[in-house]
């Protein structure tokens, strides 16, 4: 598989560096939301977790907004703040259009699926909404195939990737319907999206002069295909 690279003028600009700034607040403006909601209910003793997603209950359907606010321990919101706050800045800086798009489609999205095919109980936490993100930006870095997004795409395996067994049904209180419903839209947004926010590639001179040699071999041939046409 042959990498294309980033030009180093746009990568390194002024406008990459702002953009990696913004999507670390906005990231951790997030991160921050959740801690603030748990911090909510450890403090008032309000049983919030009850607004969390009820399949195939009307009013479980609630659960599309409150569902990744929501963490039943302390255990369960340190394990998703992490690679939610680095699987958030990866697509807000990496790929800054399509999130606008993607982010939205993943947060609603994973809880609306799981709430067509989960099992009859409570589902909370943001494990959804992170099983997404972190897919999106894997295949959308393999599937761009720039250096910069496929060093993303390496680094978010090397970390998460035995995250994978969380699809399956193997932990009783674990909402392995959410981790697949993630996964599922992670993977089509990345496929529908695969064009967009692709960084401009660094151009060497050799390429430049080739382009100028085919350019100049084009005009060439359309001189001589124009001449013969006036021939007897």
């Amino acid at each position: 598989m042959q990498l294309r690279v980033p030009d180093p003028d746009y990568a390194s600009s002024r406008r990459a560096q702002t953009s990696f700034l913004l999507a670390v607040k906005l990231s951790l403006a997030f991160v921050a939301l959740v801690w603030l909601v748990f911090g909510l209910q450890a403090l008032t003793g309000l049983e919030l977790s009850r607004l969390g997603l009820r399949p195939r209950d009307g009013a479980g359907l609630a659960g599309l907004i409150t569902t990744p606010l929501l963490h039943g321990n302390l255990a369960h919101l340190l394990s998703n703040s992490m690679p939610l706050f680095v699987g958030g800045v990866a697509i807000l800086f990496l790929y800054p259009n399509s999130a606008l798009r993607v982010l939205p489609m993943l947060y609603v999205g994973s809880a609306a699926l799981a709430w067509t095919f989960a099992r009859p109980s409570i589902h909370i936490g943001a494990s959804g909404l992170v099983y997404g993100i972190l897919t999106y930006v894997f295949v959308a870095g393999i599937l761009r195939r720039d250096v910069r997004s496929v060093g993303v795409s390496l680094m978010v395996w090397f970390f998460y990737g035995s995250m994978v067994w969380g699809v399956f049904p193997l932990a009783p209180r674990m909402s392995w319907e959410l981790h697949a419903s993630g996964l599922f839209l992670g993977l089509v947004l990345a496929w529908l999206y695969r064009d967009w926010d692709r960084a401009p590639v660094k151009r060497y001179d050799w390429e430049l002069e080739d382009d100028e040699e085919g350019e100049a071999l084009d005009q060439l041939d359309d001189n001589e295909s124009g001449h013969d046409r006036h021939w007897p």
